[in-house]
C-alpha cells in the first residue's frame, strides 16, 4: 500500500449521496458521443472506471443545455431535451452496479464554440467580445436570452435528476459563460448584470438558484471553477475565492472542484491542461486556497498522476476529493489494483498529453500508452488465457515488442523476447532525452516491469536470426524490430544528420544548425530545444505552413514557448532539396513551397527528422516459411476478431504464424506500435 492509503480509500458524503472513496475522473469530452448522446462506448469507457473501484465519475464535459450552445464541436452531449433520459438511465444502472457513483457537467459555451456548427446559430455572450481559442465574435445577450437560458439550466438539471444521475455540476471554468459573465475581459454589460463583481456574479446565481429550484435541496449540484484564471486582466485568486464563498456561502452549491488556469487562447489552454512539461499537481495549492475559505467540499483534477500525490492532497486535507482522469485513461483499474496490493502494476499517466490533443483535431480520446481504453467494446484491460499454451518469439524490445511480449504473456504463452541492443524501450527512450520529456520513459518502465514478472525470457544483447527462431521451435512470431531514421531525398542527404543522433549523442553539433522538419511531431522541435539549450544557434525549417503543425493544443503551444524562449528561428514552407559542404561548412538550399523561389543557408550542421523507414529485412527471409506468409487479415483485425486460419491462400502448413508491429510495418506512433500488438495478440 501507499503512503496515506485510507485517507484515499475512506468514503466522502455529501448531502444523501455517498463516494465511496476520494478518487474521482472529472467531466471531460472524449468525443465518444453519438447523436449528442452518451451511447454504448461512452458507457462503456466510464464502466471500466468504475469496475476498477473509481469513488466517482464524472462524463460529460461541456454537456450542452441549449441549442445555441452546440454538441457538434467534439461529439459532446446535449441535455437540451428529454430524448437524452433513456441514456442517461441505462448508463447510470450501468455504473451503479458496480458501486460507483456518477455525475455530469452541464454547461453553456457562450462564445467557447463555432457558430459554423450544427445550428448555425451565432455564439452568445455577456457582450458583443472575441474570444481567442474558438475565433468565434459573439453576440450580446439580451435580457430574454439571459432568462430562458437560465431556464435551460434548471431542465437540464432536472433531467439529470430523472435520468438517475447522482449529482451535476455546472461549468465555470475555462471560460464558458458564467465565467464569462463574471471576467470583465468577456463582460463589459453596464446593465445588473456588468461592472462590479457583484453584479457580475448575479447570471451564476441565477443560473444555480433555478437548478436548485429544479431538481430540490436533496439533490447534489457542483460547480467546476478557476481558482485562478492566471491571465493578464483576468480574474484573481481574490475575484474568485470571492465568488466561491458567495456561492457557497448562499447554498447554491454542495461542491466546488477547483483548478487553476483559464482555456482563453493557445498556451493559457496549454497552462490549464498541463502535460509532462509541467510538475506533477502544480495547481494543488490554488485548490487549497479555496479549501481554506469555504465549508463544503473541494474537488481538484490537473496532473495529478499518481496515487501517492492524490492521497497526499487529501490526507493533508487540501482537497476532500482528488480527481486522476487522464490518470484513469491510463489505467481505469488504478484503485482495484491499490486495494489489492497491487499498486506497482498500476500503468502511470505519463502526461503525454495524446488524449486531449486529439480532441481538438476533431478525433477521439485514446491513451499514448493503453490502446484499450476508449475501446472497450473490442479490446481488453485484462487479457484472458488461451485455451491452448504455445511458444511465442518476439523479435524487438521497443514498446510494440514488449506490448507483445505482456500480451501473450498474459494469455499464458512461453514468451521469449529478442533485443540487439542492452536497453528495452526502442526508440521512446530516444525521445525521453529531449529537454522536458523524460517522462516518457515511464511507457517503457511499465511495460519492462510486466514482462519481467510475467517470466518473459528476455534476451539483450542478442540479433535474432532464422536459426535462433527456429531453435525455440516457435508457434507464434512476432516482428516488432521497428524502423531506423530516413535521412529523406534532398541532394546531398548523406551530409546530414538525424535527430536521432543528436539525442543519442552519436553527434555533437556546436555552431549553427538547420534543423529540418519533414514530420510535424515531436522529434524535430523537442531536438531543436535540445541543441539551442546546449548553446547551439537553431533555426528549425519545415515544408509545412507552421512548425510542429501535427502537435496538439497541450503541446504545440508548450514548445512554442521554450522555442521563442530559446531564440530558435523558425521558418516554414521552406523545402530542403540539397545539402553540400563549402569549405568546412555546409549549404543548405531551400525552396519556398508557395513561390517556388529558392533560398541557401550556411551552418555548420543540417539535422534532419524525416521520420523510420521499417527493419523488415528479417521478416521478409522468413515470409515463406510462416504457415501465414507473414500476413494479416485486416478485417479480422478491425474487428477485433481473432486471425483466420487461412490467408489469401496460405493455409495451416507445419510451422510458425508471423505477424508484423508497429515501425517495422510503417512509421507511425508509440500508440500505433501498442494498439498492432494488443489487437493482435490478444486472440494468439
Amino acid at each position: 500500500m501507499i503512503a496515506n492509503a485510507e485517507a484515499l480509500l475512506k468514503p466522502l458524503t455529501i448531502k444523501g449521496l455517498t463516494i465511496r472513496n476520494r478518487v474521482m475522473s472529472t467531466s471531460h469530452a472524449p468525443s465518444y458521443g453519438k447523436d449528442g448522446k452518451p451511447q454504448q462506448r461512452y458507457q462503456l469507457y466510464h464502466e471500466e472506471k468504475a469496475k476498477g473501484g473509481i469513488g466517482l465519475t464524472m462524463f460529460g464535459g461541456s454537456s450542452s443545455v441549449a441549442l445555441d450552445s452546440p454538441a457538434s464541436p467534439w461529439n459532446q452531449i446535449s441535455v437540451a431535451d428529454d430524448s437524452v433520459l433513456p441514456f442517461f438511465q441505462e448508463f447510470s444502472e450501468r455504473v451503479h452496479r458496480h458501486g460507483a457513483k456518477l455525475m455530469i457537467q452541464l454547461t453553456h459555451m457562450g462564445r467557447r464554440t463555432k457558430w459554423d456548427a450544427e445550428h448555425w446559430l451565432p455564439v452568445k455572450s455577456a457582450s458583443a467580445t472575441r474570444e481567442p481559442a474558438s475565433r468565434s465574435v459573439a453576440k450580446e445577450l439580451e435580457q430574454e436570452e439571459i432568462d430562458r437560458i437560465v431556464a435551460d439550466f434548471a431542465a437540464a438539471a432536472r433531467r439529470c435528476k430523472e435520468g438517475g444521475l447522482d449529482g451535476c455540476e455546472i461549468s465555470a471554468a475555462h471560460g464558458h459563460l458564467v465565467d464569462q459573465f463574471w471576467s470583465s475581459l468577456s463582460n463589459q454589460r453596464s446593465d445588473k448584470y456588468g461592472g462590479s463583481l457583484e453584479n457580475r456574479m448575479r447570471f451564476g446565481i441565477e443560473v444555480l438558484t433555478a437548478m436548485r429550484e429544479a431538481v430540490g435541496d436533496d439533490y447534489v449540484i457542483g460547480m467546476r471553477m478557476s481558482g485562478d484564471e492566471m491571465l493578464k486582466g483576468g480574474l484573481t485568486a481574490e475575484d474568485l475565492i470571492a465568488i466561491a464563498t458567495e456561492y457557497a456561502g448562499r447554498g447554491l452549491v454542495d461542491f466546488l472542484n477547483i483548478i487553476g488556469g483559464q482555456a482563453r487562447d493557445h498556451i493559457a489552454h496549454a497552462v490549464s491542461l498541463p502535460n509532462m512539461a509541467f510538475p506533477v499537481a502544480p495547481y494543488l495549492p490554488v485548490a487549497s486556497a479555496v479549501k481554506r475559505e469555504v465549508d463544503i467540499p473541494i474537488f481538484h483534477a490537473q496532473r495529478v498522476t499518481d496515487l501517492a500525490t492524490g492521497a497526499r492532497a487529501v490526507a493533508e486535507g487540501h482537497v476532500d476529493m482528488i480527481a486522476m482522469t487522464r490518470a484513469h485513461i491510463a489505467d481505469p483499474h488504478l484503485i482495484k489494483k491499490l486495494t489489492e496490493g497491487r499498486a506497482d502494476d498500476i500503468r502511470q499517466c505519463v502526461g503525454y498529453g495524446y488524449c486531449i490533443d486529439r480532441i481538438y483535431i476533431g478525433k477521439d480520446a485514446l491513451c499514448i500508452q493503453n490502446a484499450a481504453t476508449g475501446r472497450e467494446a473490442t479490446m481488453p484491460h485484462v487479457i484472458e488465457k488461451a485455451a491452448t499454451k504455445k511458444t511465442a518469439v518476439v523479435v524487438g524490445g521497443g514498446v510494440g515488442g514488449l506490448e507483445a511480449a505482456r500480451v501473450l504473456a498474459e494469455r499464458g504463452h512461453q514468451v521469449t523476447l529478442f533485443e540487439k541492443t542492452d536497453k528495452l524501450g526502442g526508440q521512446v527512450l530516444t525521445a525521453a532525452k529531449a529537454t522536458w520529456r523524460e517522462a516518457l520513459t515511464g511507457i517503457p518502465r511499465w511495460l519492462v516491469s510486466q514482462v519481467q514478472k510475467l517470466g518473459v525470457d528476455i534476451r539483450l544483447n542478442t540479433e535474432a536470426d532464422d536459426a535462433a527462431i527456429a531453435a525455440l521451435s516457435p508457434d507464434i512470431v512476432i516482428m516488432a524490430t521497428g524502423g531506423l531514421p530516413h535521412k529523406g531525398h534532398a541532394k546531398g542527404a548523406e551530409h546530414a544528420v538525424t535527430t536521432w543522433d543528436v539525442l543519442e549523442g552519436r553527434v555533437e553539433p556546436a555552431g549553427t544548425v538547420l534543423v529540418y522538419d519533414e514530420i510535424g511531431d515531436h522529434n524535430a522541435t523537442s531536438t531543436a530545444e535540445h541543441l539551442a539549450k546546449q548553446g547551439c544557434l537553431v533555426e528549425i525549417v519545415t515544408h509545412d505552413r507552421l512548425v510542429g503543425e501535427d502537435l496538439g493544443s497541450t503541446n504545440q503551444p508548450v514548445h512554442y514557448r521554450e522555442l521563442y524562449k530559446l531564440g530558435v528561428m523558425m521558418s516554414p514552407n521552406l523545402e530542403l532539396i540539397e545539402i553540400y559542404p563549402e569549405g568546412n561548412r555546409m549549404i543548405a538550399a531551400l525552396r519556398n513551397t508557395m513561390t517556388d523561389a529558392e533560398e541557401e543557408r550556411v551552418v555548420d550542421h543540417v539535422v534532419v527528422d524525416y521520420g523510420t523507414l521499417p527493419v523488415d529485412h528479417l521478416h521478409f527471409s522468413l515470409k515463406d516459411r510462416a504457415k501465414n506468409k507473414g500476413l494479416i487479415d485486416d478485417a479480422a483485425l478491425v474487428a477485433g476478431r481473432p486471425q483466420p486460419a487461412e490467408i489469401n491462400g496460405a493455409g495451416e502448413a507445419p510451422g510458425y504464424t508471423l505477424y508484423r508491429v508497429g515501425d517495422a510495418l510503417a512509421g507511425r506512433n508509440i500508440h500505433a506500435a501498442i494498439y498492432d500488438a494488443l489487437r493482435l495478440c490478444k486472440d494468439l
